[in-house]
């Protein structure tokens, strides 16, 4: 049944009570509804392997502890079975090095919740440069996007009892100097009484804040509207370029940029494309394009890279140069800079290349070392103090790596993960699926070699330009691939594969064609007689849970089973819930009625009927999420339940978006999922 077929759609909605995130009669509910779903799956020898399985390979100490450079030292966030919470913690690149690195522990976060008795969750660290001798700490009450922010004293080891610090709020905060940061918070108050957030929850103004004085004082530098999805400033503290620059998001995907003159408080506006993405280098300025773009005597095409002056550009110089031009088989992923090097990170048909440039000549460089057939990306890099650069190299069948060198003289590998399955036996293949209107959609496939068919797990997200790249699947190996199930990721548009078209065809009104995408991958896979309907399950979390949704109630015939993850399914009331507002420009507008127009044709909330069969789902959100209200995955049960429709329902009362606040709470999430998709299109027993 295509999208678009069911004409009645109905605003009535006997379950709001359910959107009472904690109100003791909705969390009654989630109790109610999380214990047979617990007594169902979780008491079989299966889930305990699954589980014991997925908690290893987040929990051991074998896995790379990534890294990231702050002036002499690499700090890293680890967490194990015996730190739950994590730590955080620093060492030398020598030490680092070694099998057993001297790791020095700055925090203790399993130590500071019993301390405190919080339920925290480490949300990152902002050093100050080039000193690196402060920290803001963002912690979070159960994992939750809204968190407190502390300063901490790293050469002390100890809070800073009278520094910066926010309470709990979807905060922004970056440092100008040791003294000084720019923030925006939920203030109590704002010059122009306007509200201090934005309908989407953000920060709507930012102020410079001195060391030493009240938030409440700080003068405001920026304000932005209410419309808005949020404001930021940070400061570019590139050594002989330092500037700063404030932006306002009008919608998730187009920004009005400003560099601002601290002394005069002139807001000078940089005008690029209000969609495209920009970097200010030295005396360079990279856009990078992400709808057609007429400038200077040049016409480009939505991916394409270009470079010019920035003092010039400013003055209304556009003469520029073309880094990057896109092709039908090939866009530009990502692009950083080392000291003496552009670095252009490529996918062509979903494969990495990675790609040096001179900076200034912008004349290819060699740099020996880069790993073939993995997906590679850059993960750290120094610009101002050298050519040193940190890579990630996996696949689906072979565990992460880490590279380390520069762009001068080439990376190597120098720590590796383990191999957490046996994947000697286990290959994979890229096939394409033709959508409806004839686009060809890639796909790969993940199996044991002497696997020809059987239970198959679709896996799709297509949406917000998220590309879904090879990336080692250490937990669905083991629970689900070396079992001899066939694991699948499609490339549908709504993503980024194929540089911005791949996901602005997919925008609002051109939102169908991630549907028609993924449900005709899900053909293709038995048409090549991999599977069938009735063993076919699909699963996605968050844009991908509105995905499972949509195949839930306009594709039902496809699937055997569904795995919906802290999902998005009112499409007539997402806008008004949380961070909603800021995903209109994904999405549309559900108020205006030419937009609601096709986002009825797909909203699955709307689109449950009682005579339409729906395969078997498990539904899964967090109580802490607070990007993603959990009222959507809660009505859409009840309402299934209401109509006679399979489901099962469980809800994690911490956890935010990602769903678990710990490992292994992660694992229990990993085990549930797995355990339900073999006892439906596995037909396993219980114990196999």
């Amino acid at each position: 049944m295509p999208v678009g077929t069911v004409e009645a759609v109905t605003n009535d909605d006997r379950y709001l009570w359910l959107e009472d995130v904690t109100g003791d009669d909705a969390l009654a509910w989630v109790r109610e509804h999380n214990a047979p779903t617990i007594a169902e799956f979780t008491g079989s020898e299966r889930f305990a392997g699954l589980e014991a399985g997925a908690l290893e390979v987040l929990d051991t100490d074998d896995r790379i502890p990534y890294v990231r450079r702050r002036g002499e030292f690499l700090y890293n966030f680890w967490r194990d079975a015996a730190h739950p919470r994590g730590l955080w913690r620093r060492t030398r690149l020598e030490s680092y090095r070694t099998d057993s690195p001297d790791w020095d522990v700055l925090i203790d976060v399993d130590a500071l919740a019993v301390a405190e008795d919080e339920n925290w969750v480490w949300a990152g660290a902002t050093m100050n440069y080039p000193e690196y001798d402060r920290a803001l700490i963002s912690l979070s009450r159960g994992g939750a996007d809204a968190a407190v922010v502390r300063e901490f004293d790293v050469v002390a080891r100890s809070w800073v009892t009278d520094g910066f610090a926010l309470p709990e709020a979807k905060s922004s905060i970056d440092w100008i100097d040791r003294d000084t940061v720019y923030v925006g918070s939920d203030f109590a108050t704002t010059p122009d009484g306007l509200p201090a957030l934005t309908s989407s929850g953000y920060p709507r103004t930012v102020r410079r804040w001195s060391r030493g004085t009240d938030v409440a004082d700080a003068p405001t530098v920026f304000a932005g509207e209410v419309a808005d999805v949020a404001v930021g400033a940070v400061c570019d503290k590139t050594p002989g370029h330092v500037r700063h620059f404030v932006s306002r998001s009008t919608d998730f995907f187009n920004a009005l940029d400003y560099e601002l003159r601290p002394d005069s408080g002139e807001l000078v506006r940089i005008d690029v494309p209000t969609d495209a993405h920009y970097g200010v280098r030295h005396d360079w300025l990279m856009v990078l394009t992400r709808s057609p773009w007429a400038v200077g005597d040049g016409e480009y095409p939505a991916g394409t890279l270009l470079v010019f002056d920035y003092p010039a550009y400013l003055d209304g110089d556009r003469t520029h140069e073309v880094l990057f031009a896109p092709d039908a088989h090939t866009g530009l992923q990502e692009f950083t800079f080392t000291r003496s090097h552009l670095v252009l990170v490529t996918l062509r048909d979903v494969a990495t290349e990675i790609e040096f440039r001179e900076l200034g000549t912008w004349a290819p460089a060699a740099v020996p070392g880069i790993p073939e057939l993995a997906t590679v990306g850059v993960l750290d890099t120094d610009p101002d103090a050298s050519d040193e650069i940190w890579l990630s190299a996996s696949s689906f069948t072979r565990a992460p790596s880490l590279l380390h060198g520069t762009s001068t003289d080439g990376v190597s590998v120098i720590k590796s993960s383990p191999e957490f399955y046996d994947a000697s036996g286990v290959s994979t293949r890229q096939f394409f699926a033709t959508s409806d209107d004839g686009t060809a959609i890639p796909y790969f496939v993940v199996k044991r070699d002497d696997v020809d068919a059987g239970p198959t797990l679709l896996y799709g997200y297509g949406g917000f330009e998220n590309s879904m790249t090879p990336t080692y699947l250490g937990i669905a190996g083991r629970s689900w691939i070396s079992r001899g199930g066939i694991y699948v990721i499609a490339n549908i548009r709504g993503g980024g594969e194929y540089g911005p078209t791949w996901h602005t065809q997919a925008q609002k009104a051109g939102r169908h064609l991630v549907y028609e995408d993924f449900a005709a991958v899900a053909r293709d896979l038995v048409t090549r007689g991999f599977t069938t309907p009735e063993r076919l399950g699909a699963q996605g979390g968050s844009n991908g849970g509105l995905l499972m949704g949509v195949m839930a109630t306009s594709y039902p015939e496809l699937f055997g089973a569904l795995v919906c993850q802290v999902p998005l399914l009112d499409m007539r009331r997402y806008h008004l819930l949380l961070a909603g507002a800021s995903w209109v420009a994904e999405y549309g507008d559900p108020d205006d009625p030419a937009e609601w127009e096709f986002i009825s044709k797909y909203s699955p909330y709307q689109r449950l009927r009682a005579d339409v069969p729906v395969p078997e789902m498990l539904m899964t959100t967090s109580t802490r999420d607070d990007r993603v209200h959990p009222g959507h995955a809660r009505k859409f049960v009840a309402r299934m339940q209401e109509q006679g429709h399979p489901v099962h329902y469980y809800e994690n009362i911490e956890g935010g978006h990602g769903g678990a606040a710990d490992n292994r709470q992660g694992a229990f999430k990993s085990a549930l999922a797995y355990e339900f998709l073999w006892r439906t299109v596995g037909n396993d027993d219980r114990n196999r």
